[in-house]
């Protein structure tokens, strides 16, 4: 029987999770069975706040390498796992090359090339990460990505590790297909995908973002006027900072210049005026000098 779309999003249902992914992962693996039971987290924090795995290594008997760059979230990570052989934590700022790698940090632990989970969450560089993988080949992925970006446009953010921006959800998709993978659903910040061999399991007729996808609290719009004043719609402050968008300060014309360029006064003097004022030969040469003038202000 088929499922019908989007339908992972409603077995969702949170441990530790924050936006029902601890059920959801549960029902995918419902779906195409556990082989390794490995699974690895980068951006583990203390291993319980926001944990797509705590329950999989704590409860359901999974072995695990939990990244964690920050030292004092580490220790509390330890501490949390302290005594579980089969939960190897480790102390890193991951990079995309050299020993600092993915692939060099999973390789100094026991994680099997391919195993069953991996949750991405490091609040921007979660899409040069998941590309600089090449030795690994998860079956599921669950990776962040910028809420706050519409499903029609693909931002990558700069690969750079000191950049926190985060990338759209159509960016995350086309490289996951470029790496063997289909998106089976999105949730307000978690995209999930599987390995494209397993993705026939799932009978999602359609699973194009648009059908996946549509929470979109998150998401800002920018619109203009006629006069060239600038608004806004949806939501409307910073996503992180929590402080509300200045609309005036969004504006590139000040008030004094914000006029429909071909307006008709509503003055019959006025538009008397303008008409035999076309006629002055120099006309012409002044709204260029206008228009000039406008450019600097």
């Amino acid at each position: 029987m088929a499922m019908p779309d989007r339908d992972l999003l409603s077995f969702g249902r949170d441990i530790t999770s924050e936006h029902g992914e601890d059920g959801v992962i549960e029902k995918i693996f419902g779906i195409i069975g556990e082989e390794s039971r490995w699974c690895a987290d980068l951006g583990a924090l203390n291993g319980r706040h926001g944990s797509n795995v705590w329950h999989l290594v704590k409860e359901s008997g999974w072995s695990g390498v939990l990244i964690e760059a920050d030292r004092t979230y580490f220790e509390k990570l330890q501490a949390e796992y302290a005594g579980m052989g089969r939960a190897h934590c480790v102390n890193a700022f991951v990079s995309f090359e050299g020993e600092s790698s993915l692939d060099r940090i999973f390789a100094r632990t026991p994680l099997p090339r391919t195993f069953d989970l991996f949750s991405l969450d490091v609040d921007g560089n979660e899409y040069h990460i998941w590309e600089s993988v090449s030795d690994y080949r998860p079956r599921v992925m669950v990776v962040e990505f910028n809420p706050s970006i519409p499903n029609d446009v693909s931002f990558v953010q700069p690969r750079d590790t000191g950049v926190f921006q985060g990338s759209s959800l159509r960016a995350l998709v086309a490289l996951g297909k470029r790496k063997g993978y289909e998106l089976v659903a999105a949730n307000e910040t978690n995209a999930f995908f599987v390995l494209e061999e397993l993705f026939p399991k799932f009978d999602i007729a359609d699973n194009s973002i648009d059908a996946l996808r549509t929470d979109h609290r998150y998401e800002t719009q920018l619109f203009q006027l006629y006069d060239g004043t600038l608004r806004i719609a949806g939501y409307d402050r910073l996503l992180w900072h929590k402080r509300p968008i200045d609309i005036e300060k969004l504006q590139v014309l000040p008030k004094r210049l914000r006029r429909y360029p071909a307006h008709i006064d509503e003055s019959r003097g006025l538009r008397a005026f303008k008409y035999w004022a076309r006629k002055f030969p120099l006309y012409p040469f002044v709204q260029k000098l206008r228009k000039s003038l406008s450019l600097w202000t």
